[in-house]
């Protein structure tokens, strides 16, 4: 197909989308209304989550009917692939925002040269991170726990996921990139390319399907690597040929190494944050460990459903990510807030609204997901418990995404992971399970106090020990770290800080050599 053929093809879908989204040429992000625009910015990031959804649950529904094997393969796998793409994630994270603040600035040529830096240096942390993983995936497995029934293919997925891992950082960058630039749509379309070519490829290798052999688990993981290398050679010709969103540039992809030291200070934090989640995320799944598996399966229930009603709360803040990046870089701090103000507003408003709904029919929708009494009556105390608290996830969401787009990722990280690691965890053991005092070197150091000071200090910490809501107590700590999240958020977002992260260098040339290094972007408050 020539170029022109593809251009009227890709014309002609780009027509049929715009029925219903605005592409970027059709608002401003620096001025004009703020809802609109945004709007459009997150509505496409929804889809394209939403896509990214299916795109896992194809694979663990065609491997549910492989086998068991095959799916608790693929159960212990999903984790370690979000794990190593979480540890380079940042440097999309990173470019991203330093494409978002050069175009508001109207710096076209470094926004170019920050995405040209940005490809090159996640090629060169993916083989390395796919490295690292196709020799360590067995020890990592084996230190999960992986059954020697489930350990060959978890393993043997794994390896050829690592071996591939290029495509998949590559995809990302290409989303991240094309959303710093305000271009979400793109992204989408190539994103449902991926789901249907993984789709129709799945089937195909994993049961042997016409003239392909039966490859099982194996075949999941080519299907995926296919449909991710596709997808990534879609997404560099999009940015090498420039006509839709930031253009890239081969002149400029020789490694900078004083340019990958400004990714490394504005990603790194992002990456801590991702790996910091999922450990805090995985630590949860202990304490939950403790309880009858009707506690467990209910629990699961829930946190797919949260997982589902977020998907907006989660979407606005990466578009108050490019918004807050833009109007930083235009120098348009005020209406930077604004965005970040109307986002937190609106969406907590939606998912208060979703948490009635939610609240009202708790039961009903833990029904759907299980037949069994006993799952569906804790279920509901989870939903009921939770869904007050939905709208202030939506505060959460919203001005953490204003950190990120004023380039302050390490504040963004603070708040994210103090929510889950420091307020939900701690409360979650502290209120469901009963902890040992009497005997203990605190009970020991305690009663070398004065009677007077170790009767109430030994009283109180005896009450403590000895006070357990059960399995309720995690309920509760969903729902107290979703407020406190929110506050600590807006606390630290009005105190503003932030306004001065312009990581833009107006002026200067588009590169700088490692002799003259680019000065340091503005420290974290």
């Amino acid at each position: 197909m020539d170029d022109s053929r593809l251009d009227r093809l890709v014309a002609a879908i780009r027509r049929r989308v715009g029925m219903v989204f605005k592409s970027r040429e059709e608002f401003d992000l620096t001025s004009g209304s703020i809802g609109k625009p945004l709007f459009y910015l997150s509505l496409p990031i929804v889809i394209t989550n939403l896509l990214q959804t299916a795109y896992n649950l194809v694979d663990t529904i065609w491997l549910g009917r492989y086998s068991t094997e095959a799916l608790a393969a693929i159960s212990f796998a999903f984790p370690v692939v979000f794990f190593l793409i979480s540890l380079g994630l940042g440097i999309s994270i990173a470019g991203s925002i330093l494409v978002a603040q050069n175009t508001g600035a109207g710096e076209d040529a470094r926004a170019e040269f920050a995405a040209s830096q940005t490809v090159t240096f996640a090629i060169i942390a993916s083989v390395l991170l796919g490295g690292f993983g196709y020799f360590a995936v067995g020890d990592i497995l084996e230190l999960l726990g992986a059954s020697e029934e489930v350990l060959p293919g978890a393993t043997a997925y794994l390896e050829i996921i690592s071996l591939g891992m290029v495509f998949m950082f590559a995809f990302f960058v290409f989303m991240s990139l094309m959303r710093g630039y305000g271009d979400t749509i793109t992204p989408m379309l190539v994103m449902l390319v991926t789901v249907v070519v993984n789709l129709i490829l799945d089937p195909f290798l994993i049961f042997g399907w016409g003239p392909f052999p039966e490859l099982g688990v194996v075949g999941a993981a080519y299907a995926t690597i296919f449909s991710r290398a596709m997808a990534t050679v879609i997404g560099m010709a999009i940015m090498f040929r420039g006509t839709r969103g930031v253009e890239i540039h081969l002149s400029q992809m020789a490694p900078d190494f004083g340019y990958f030291k400004k990714l490394l200070r504005i990603g790194v934090p992002a990456s801590v944050e991702g790996t910091g989640n999922a450990i805090a995320v995985n630590l949860m799944l202990v304490i939950v460990g403790t309880f009858p598996t009707v506690v467990v399966a209910a629990y699961g229930v829930g946190v797919r459903m949260f997982s589902v009603i977020f998907l907006p709360a989660i979407a606005v803040g990466r578009g108050v990510e490019t918004m807050v990046g833009q109007n930083i870089g235009a120098g348009e701090e005020d209406r930077a807030a604004s965005a970040s103000h109307f986002a937190a507003r609106s969406m907590f408003v939606v998912l208060a609204g979703v948490g009635v709904l939610t609240w009202l029919g708790a039961g009903n929708i833990v029904a759907v997901f299980s037949d069994d009494p006993e799952v569906v009556e804790v279920g509901r105390l989870f939903l009921r418990y939770v869904a007050p608290t939905f709208g202030f996830t939506g505060i959460f969401q919203s001005y953490k995404g204003g950190f990120r787009g004023a380039g302050r990722t390490l504040t963004a990280a603070v708040v994210s992971i103090a929510m889950l690691g420091a307020i939900r965890l701690p409360v979650a053991a502290l209120a469901s399970q009963r902890l040992i005092y009497e005997g203990t070197l605190l009970d020991v150091v305690v009663s070398t106090l004065p009677a007077v000071v170790a009767d109430p200090i030994g009283a109180l910490f005896s009450a403590i020990a000895t006070f357990s809501m059960g399995y309720e107590g995690i309920w509760v700590a969903f729902a107290v770290s979703n407020v406190a999240g929110a506050t600590l958020a807006f606390g630290w977002y009005i105190r503003g800080g932030w306004r001065d992260a312009d990581l833009t260098e107006r002026g200067g040339p588009p590169t700088e050599s490692a002799e003259s290094p680019d000065p340091e972007p503005p420290v974290d408050d």
